[in-house]
């Protein structure tokens, strides 16, 4: 990848002459179906372009309670878009036209109006799970029903992807934006793409410059993620496979409590009862484990791309005999 980067042909991007990043950008559309795409330089921008765009200021939108976008991307949508978010509620964090239909606003002159619903997949804070095909296919007959767009905060949708062993553009095909992460499991140093219609991409473009995110000679960096999606993306299964060990070995100790089968894909979520998250993390970190507490007592682990099967098998045989 960083052989990748150094031989990277370079341009302008600002006016559109990066030809690796164009390159990227092409890749990245026909990937998931969409007309255009954009490369922005991380996923919260590129959750929040499409929001200022399709929802926009005094309107609302509905996403998941625990969602990226209202949770941990610093209010964005309210501060710079101007949009409301109207957070949901849903079992692991799948919603479905049945939670959706209750939030809608009627047409009341009084009332914000309801513009959007906007996806998280895989669903981050609900342990990495995963939105069955039906699932979506059935929120956009829903939405457009109703009249609204559909934005799907992909971060990790080539996990999504991996998971249900099906091709990502059949995952976004009735939402019209769609957003990954290059950064997450696929392992690139930097930068997400936002995908959808050449119309929006243009006014997206704009966006983006708005919020001051136009780069110059950007194919240095947007050369690792086409090294990235060219020769990461298969390779996703085996994080799935790691972090289902490593559940089923947390889940056999007496310090941690979990249910290995809600490990999906390369995200697990632990309780720590009776344990400070912290106390345990640190125990951790000085037998080798880096985590992170995401509650008082419950800790995050991820696979990725830097844990090999050899480095699983290391992280099993520390956690069956950690005293944390």
């Amino acid at each position: 990848m960083r052989k990748a980067m150094a031989e990277a042909e370079v341009g302008d991007d600002v006016y559109g002459e990066d030809p690796t990043v164009n390159k990227l950008q092409d890749l990245a559309a026909q990937m998931t179906g969409k007309e255009a795409a954009l490369y922005v330089s991380t996923g919260s921008m590129g959750n929040l372009i499409p929001i200022y765009l399709n929802c926009g200021k005094g309107n609302e939108f509905l996403i998941e309670a625990h969602g990226h976008s209202v949770q941990h991307e610093l209010a964005g949508v309210a501060a710079l878009a101007g949009s409301l978010p109207i957070m949901v509620p849903a079992p692991k964090g799948v919603l479905t036209p049945a939670l959706l239909e209750p939030w809608i606003q009627p047409d009341i002159y009084y009332c914000a109006h309801t513009r959007q619903i906007v996806l998280e997949d895989t669903h981050n804070a609900a342990g990495g799970t995963v939105y069955p095909l039906e699932a979506l296919q059935a929120i956009g007959t829903f939405a457009k029903a109703k009249g609204l767009s559909v934005h799907i905060d992909g971060a990790r949708l080539f996990n999504a992807a991996a998971s249900l062993r099906l091709p990502v553009n059949a995952l976004c095909a009735d939402a019209q934006t769609v957003t990954f992460c290059l950064s997450k499991g696929l392992g690139a140093p930097v930068g997400a793409l936002l995908c959808g219609s050449r119309e929006l991409i243009a006014e997206a473009r704009r966006v983006r410059k708005l919020l001051g995110g136009g780069m110059r000679q950007a194919g240095i960096i947007a050369a690792a993620g086409i090294y990235a999606l060219t020769h990461n993306v298969e390779r996703l299964a085996e994080d799935h496979e790691n972090a289902k060990a490593i559940a089923r070995a947390l889940a056999s100790t007496a310090w941690a409590r979990l249910d290995p089968n809600d490990v999906v894909t390369n995200i697990i979520y632990f309780d720590t009862p009776g344990r400070d998250a912290q106390t345990v993390v640190d125990a951790l970190a000085a037998q080798g484990i880096m985590s992170g507490a995401s509650a008082p007592h419950q800790i995050r682990f991820v696979t990725h791309l830097d844990i090999s099967r050899e480095d699983t098998r290391e992280i099993i045989g520390i956690v069956e005999k950690a005293r944390v």
